[in-house]
């Protein structure tokens, strides 16, 4: 390779700017594209180059031309480097131990955990993953997952691919456009070298007769790899003409090797773009010094490259032309010479084939697609298993071979199907296999997630009455309870999952027992008996299914029936082992593992542990792309809004395209309606509150606090309309659930309830004392922030009837909260109020009537460190520095941080 990085001055920086926003801890993806031969490699190289003389870890990994059947080979290539590997061996996934506790999907969920975790304790690093145009589907679901969640941190991540491989129905199509949609990957497209940069290439190889370097410029076509064969081509020939066509000119460099270099070659090029030296001998079976005399003259040429114990390929290019060249029957004794000596299955499937070894090829495959599974690569298990059910009626005694039968292993296609997304192609398998209780219930249950109730049920039903064993006839039970829960024979769940608790029992089937319990819970907690779902889901918990996706969510609701009922420390307990779990089985990005940190973050918000809060909020990324992206986002606008964070209009505006989707709706919009009611815009609050409404499908908890914020902007504008149609809407939810059945909600449903009835009152002009304190007196189970601002609307209430002390009190306790918090936007109306009510604000604190926290902060911000270095050392967001240094300088009455040291020190605070 030539050391000179000609013409592409534009593309390096731009790539170096990713890696700069990277070191600066705003994480991003680069994709590159070009023809092969373009110069991606070689620009890679140089990026590299860079990001180790920044102190960046590099890892690279490969794809192979092998495709689907090697799952995760760049990863693991990349997983070699000596510098991570401490880190590596501390996580078994990662260095390809299989951990029990569930099926090949949530394996893959737990890889994927624990890689996010490696990069980001290795960080800063870069991972590059080239020829991406290769990758295996469960490396492009990485490449995906990682895009989307890694947004802070100072990790980088770099992909290559070629655009002249990339066909109509190419695999890789639709992950590029997914990705180019997404504001954290930067796309680059790698086009030909121009004249004078092609000459300035061509020039810095060597010299030539200038006839030779015109004809090479003129027919490299601004493409380097293709310039570099042709001088090479030119050099060797003595001057003589180089041949047309890329795959000629790489063969007449070929053609000049000896005859047993070149039968080395042809045997690598079988193996691939990367062979092992001892294998690559034993193929070739030549003796050690006419071996190793060979592979000398290919390497000094330049065709292969030593790459730690074994050769590659200089480019893919060159492989692919040796191979193209090979006779049919060459290819085929080179493919079954390989297949006699490697182990691993996919490769061997792939050997066998190309040999032409049907059998062979379905006993690979088979082994192949179980050792997939094992190491949480289903899309990859599910195309081996449909390898050997398409070779299994072309072979003698395919049972044997395959270790099951035809019916087994097609129902464990359809379930790979289904754990890598594809529930449709998993249902269509399943239709076309013989009825079964176990195929029925699996088809019930992919059924059930397509939305299609009706054909689930009846699925279900079947399963459970053609059960053989009652191990089968419990999950077809839990499936069928689970499929009936928001239909109308809801009512029979209760006794259908009551069934399949015993009969799980008796079969010892944990899972289906752990399903049924969690059911029956659910059940219990909607009919209003809490303490019973508390003790069902105790009991689940108490004996783990063995399956992590079930008890993790055994958990999840565990905690959340805690939270829902106001015992928020038993709901922070819960959450915090269920998420210690998580995060120790490289879960902590699945479903239950991100719903249970959702759960954490709530109970931060709702105890007043904002800086808490606002730690854990800063992971739910702002730059969104998916609905389900857009819903963790929202969670953090709670803290954000009210805490009258700048970050709150960036993150609407990622989240505003998923408003037509209802729960991002509920989340975003109710949000943006209480901060559009602090910046004094009432009639845009409404505007947020009706659309949220108009999305809700009958009764919904969730509409009694958007209409008591609808009620709020009523009162604010002076205007009733609308008011009797937004109370009327809290009030049926209250007590009527989405099925039409009566429900009774817990405390924090309770005081949204008292609060809309308070709000209601406040619209007709009515300041009602006791319908304040009532609410003051709801929230009071532990929601600091809800009582805070209840007590400011008690203090209106009672200054209005004149009971001023008592007034000033609430007032005080309202204002020393919103203080605590940091609740900029409560604390400025507060204070706006006491102005109008001459209220006095002085107090007599020690402190200067500044919280702990901002005390600590006051000390650094008078040893004159900036906000960045604060909240390094105090371990929380610099957002909420900010908001600190902003409440210092008011409680001090000073503009400047040098003006709030000197006052603090006049104080005798420092």
């Amino acid at each position: 390779m030539n050391g000179l990085l000609i013409g592409r001055s534009a593309e390096l920086e731009a790539l170096l700017r990713v890696l700069d926003a990277a070191a600066s801890g705003v994480a991003g993806t680069a994709l590159i594209g070009g023809d092969a031969g373009i110069g991606k490699t070689r620009l890679v190289t140089e990026l590299s180059a860079e990001a180790r003389e920044r102190g960046f870890h590099v890892l690279v990994g490969q794809c192979a031309e092998l495709g689907d059947a090697l799952p995760y080979l760049p990863l693991i290539d990349a997983l070699r480097e000596p510098s991570i590997r401490p880190a590596v061996e501390s996580r078994p996934i990662l260095r390809g131990e299989v951990l029990d506790g569930g099926g090949s999907g949530l394996t893959q969920q737990r890889l994927f955990g624990s890689l996010l975790e490696l990069l980001g304790e290795v960080q800063p690093v870069l991972l590059i993953i080239e020829d991406l145009h290769w990758a295996d589907r469960s490396t492009r679901d990485l490449l995906i997952f990682l895009s989307r969640m890694v947004q802070r941190g100072q990790v980088c991540v770099v992909g290559t691919y070629r655009t002249d491989d990339l066909h109509r129905r190419h695999p890789l199509r639709p992950v590029l456009a997914e990705l180019q949609r997404l504001p954290t990957v930067s796309a680059l497209e790698l086009r030909p070298l121009g004249v004078d940069d092609m000459s300035r290439f061509i020039a810095s190889l060597g010299e030539a007769p200038s006839m030779v370097l015109s004809q090479v410029v003129e027919r490299a076509e601004g493409n380097p790899f293709y310039a570099e064969e042709l001088f090479a081509a030119a050099a060797e020939g003595s001057g003589e003409s180089v041949p047309d066509g890329l795959a000629s000119l790489l063969m007449s460099r070929v053609e000049l090797l000896s005859e047993e270099a070149q039968s080395v070659l042809r045997a690598a090029a079988v193996a691939g773009r990367k062979v092992d030296d001892s294998l690559l001998r034993e193929v070739t079976g030549l003796q050690v010094p006419e071996f190793e005399e060979a592979v000398r003259e290919i390497v000094f040429r330049g065709l292969l490259r030593v790459d730690g114990y074994g050769y590659t390929f200089r480019h893919a290019l060159l492989q692919e032309a040796v191979y193209t060249d090979l006779l049919p029957g060459e290819r085929t004794r080179l493919h079954a010479a390989f297949a006699r000596l490697i182990t691993s299955p996919a490769e061997l499937a792939h050997h066998f084939l190309a040999s032409h070894d049907l059998a062979g090829a379905l006993a690979a495959s088979a082994r192949a697609g179980r050792e997939a599974e094992r190491v949480g690569a289903p899309a990859e298990a599910h195309r081996h298993y449909d390898q050997v059910l398409s070779l299994w009626d072309r072979v003698a005694e395919p049972e044997a071979l395959a270790g099951e039968d035809r019916i087994s292993l097609a129902l464990r296609s359809a379930v790979m199907a289904a754990d890598s997304g594809d529930n449709h192609r998993a249902v269509t398998q399943l239709r076309a296999l013989p009825a079964s209780a176990e195929v029925n219930e699996r088809l019930s249950y992919y059924l059930y997630e397509l939305h299609h109730d009706g054909a689930a049920v009846e699925a279900a039903e079947e399963a459970v009455s053609t059960a053989a064993d009652d191990a089968v006839r419990a999950r077809a039970l839990a499936t069928l309870a689970r499929c009936l829960a928001w239909t109308p024979r809801h009512d029979e769940v209760s006794d259908i999952a009551a069934k399949a608790l015993d009969t799980a029992r008796r079969a010892g089937a944990r899972d289906a027992e752990t399903s049924a319990l969690v059911t029956l819970a659910v059940f219990a907690e909607n009919g209003g008996h809490h303490a019973r779902a508390i003790e069902l889901l105790d009991d689940a918990i108490a004996h783990p299914s063995g399956n992590l996706a079930i008890d993790l969510r055994a958990e999840f609701i565990r905690a959340r029936v805690s939270y829902d009922n106001g015992d928020l420390p038993g709901a922070a307990a819960v959450a915090e082992r269920g998420i210690k779990r998580a995060h120790d089985s490289g879960l902590s990005w699945s479903t239950y593992g991100t719903d249970l940190r959702f759960l954490r973050f709530l109970v931060h918000y709702v105890l007043g542990e904002w800086d808490q809060a606002e730690s854990l909020a800063a992971s739910f990324g702002a730059r969104v792309g998916r609905v389900s992206e857009a819903i963790l986002s929202s969670f953090a606008l709670f803290i954000e809004v009210a805490r009258g964070l700048p970050t709150v209009e960036e993150r609407l505006t990622w989240i505003e395209p998923f408003w037509n989707e209802p729960i991002a709706s509920y989340m975003s919009r109710g949000l943006a309606a209480e901060r559009a009611l602090w910046q004094a815009d009432p009639e845009l609050a409404l505007s947020h509150v009706r659309a949220v409404l108009d999305l809700m499908d009958g009764p919904d908890p969730g509409a009694i606090r958007i209409a008591a914020t609808g009620l709020w902007a009523l009162a604010d504008l002076g205007r009733t309309d609308g008011a009797d149609a937004l109370i009327a809407q809290a009030r049926l939810s209250f007590t009527t659930g989405p099925d039409g059945k009566p429900i009774v909600l817990g405390p924090e449903g309770r005081a949204w309830m008292l609060r809309a009835e308070a709000e209601y009152t406040r619209v007709h002009g009515d300041h009602d004392v006791a319908r304040w304190k009532e609410v003051v007196a709801a929230f009071d189970y532990g929601f600091v922030y809800e009582v805070a601002r209840s007590r400011w609307r008690l203090a209106e209430a009672l200054l209005s009837t004149g009971e001023r002390e008592a007034a000033q009190a609430e007032w005080s306790q309202a204002r020393e909260a919103a203080t605590s918090l940091g609740a900029a936007p409560l604390l400025e109306a507060l204070e706006e109020f006491g102005r109008r009510a001459r209220f006095s604000s002085r107090t007599s604190s020690p402190g200067g009537g500044l919280t702990a926290r901002e005390l600590e902060v006051l000390g650094l911000v008078a040893e004159g460190l900036p906000n960045r270095e604060i909240a390094e050392r105090l371990f929380i967001a610099q957002k909420t520095v900010s908001v600190h240094v902003s409440n210092i300088l008011g409680k001090l009455g000073v503009s400047t941080r040098g003006q709030a040291a000197a006052e603090a020190r006049r104080l005798g605070l420092l």
